[in-house]
């Protein structure tokens, strides 16, 4: 795209990954100048995404039913499910110990899935596919932020190539390192997990059955996420791994060759799909809690990883983000039936309000597990496996928890 020195519109949404892309879809019916930037450059292939057998994106995620619905609503999911993505219908998790655990399924929950397990790649696909027809948006990419200036009125955008770019109102859903959150001057709590995840895919011995796994180990939790080369055959032993692990830990699990590797890994997952006969290529990325205070300021708002980043415990941080951009696109549209401004106060705060408690809740209950499942004292041991046994007993309780995960009770 030909970058030009003036550009003006009424929303600009920075960041232009899967939430920021959900978020300029959702806004489609709006009678509005819309832009959507993005460092990376805008690249039409991907809307024809050819994918290889048996060569996965390592980057899935784990999609709620919740989400789904979302995806329905802007005729994505058809598209999705075309190209490919692994319903699951059972978990299981476990303590390192071997005496405490808990299953799930979605027999008993009258659902067809507990979630979906789709490549981050063929999601971007198949939204950008979707939005590069929307007639009310402009792509501006690869473009980076460099100054930002608020106002009364607006805001100005500076790009470090020294276009402007005036607006009403920006969304922030540039990620974790949000350029905006800072630039916009909001205060965030955070830390260190003192733990990195290492993802890849894997090869399994035996079939997934569409069965999610996960195993809290003494280092960090391991988890095996089942994927299908075709959709929802459960005949399939692909699988995609996230290994949250002490940072020496990681750093030795890196640097073992794949031979190496998968024996370590079949051996920490305690062989419940057979050996693991081969992985992809491994990637490693330090893991940080970070929580916006407000998710609002005149003119700004923050969605996704810009105003929370979570645990990678339970999949939740990217339909967290989708659910975001979902209550801002309703209450955007709910003003601007009632005549409010876009940027209005009033209407920014109602999102804060619906968002900030549900992505809180479950930031602590992900802090909770963590701590929970990283004591090794003998006592919390002994307690953490009676309830975790309680609890896969309490069919009431259980149902509970798992359909918060899902969505199913927002």
């Amino acid at each position: 795209m030909t970058s030009h020195q003036n550009l003006e519109f009424d929303i600009v949404i920075v960041g232009g990954g899967m939430v920021g892309a959900t978020m300029a879809s959702l806004l489609r019916s709006m009678s509005l100048r819309i832009a959507l930037i993005d460092r990376a450059k805008f690249d039409e292939d991907q809307f024809s995404l050819q994918l290889e057998t048996s060569k996965f994106d390592p980057r899935v995620s784990a999609l709620t039913s919740a989400t789904k619905r979302i995806f329905e609503e802007l005729d994505l999911w058809k598209d999705i499910q075309a190209v490919r993505c692994c319903d699951y219908q059972n978990m299981h998790v476990w303590d390192a110990d071997g005496t405490g655990s808990i299953s799930f399924s979605s027999n008993a929950l009258d659902q067809s899935e507990l979630g979906t397990i789709v490549e981050n790649s063929v999601l971007t696909a198949a939204l950008y596919k979707k939005i590069v027809h929307q007639e009310n948006l402009t792509v501006l990419a690869p473009f980076s932020i460099d100054k930002l200036e608020i106002n009364d009125s607006g805001s100005t955008l500076t790009t470090e190539c020294g276009t402007t770019i005036v607006t009403r109102l920006i969304i922030a859903a540039d990620g974790a390192n949000s350029k905006v959150r800072e630039l916009s001057e909001f205060d965030t709590r955070e830390w260190n997990y003192d733990h990195h995840a290492i993802v890849t895919t894997v090869k399994t011995e035996k079939k997934h059955k569409l069965t999610a796994l996960q195993r809290f180990i003494e280092t960090g939790p391991l988890a095996f996420l089942p994927l299908s080369i075709n959709a929802n055959d459960s005949e399939q032993n692909y699988c995609s791994i996230v290994w949250s692990s002490i940072p020496d830990r990681a750093e030795e699990l890196i640097s073992l060759n794949d031979e190496a590797f998968c024996l370590e890994l079949g051996r920490s997952i305690e062989y419940r799909l057979g050996t693991i006969e081969w992985c992809d290529k491994r990637f490693a990325f330090p893991l940080r809690q970070r929580h916006a205070i407000d998710y609002v300021k005149p003119n700004v708002v923050l969605i996704g990883d810009a105003a929370h980043s979570i645990h990678p415990l339970a999949g939740q941080g990217v339909n967290l983000g989708f659910m975001d951009a979902a209550v801002l696109a309703n209450e955007l549209l709910h003003g601007s039936e009632i005549g409010r401004e876009l940027n209005d106060l009033m209407v920014l705060k109602r999102y804060q309000r619906k968002r900030i408690g549900q992505n809180l809740g479950m930031m602590w209950m992900m802090e909770g597990f963590k701590h929970l499942f990283a004591e090794q004292a003998l006592p919390v041991r002994w307690l953490r496996n009676i309830g975790m046994n309680g609890v896969d007993n309490l069919s009431v309780v259980k149902n509970h928890l798992v359909r918060r995960a899902m969505g199913l009770d927002w």
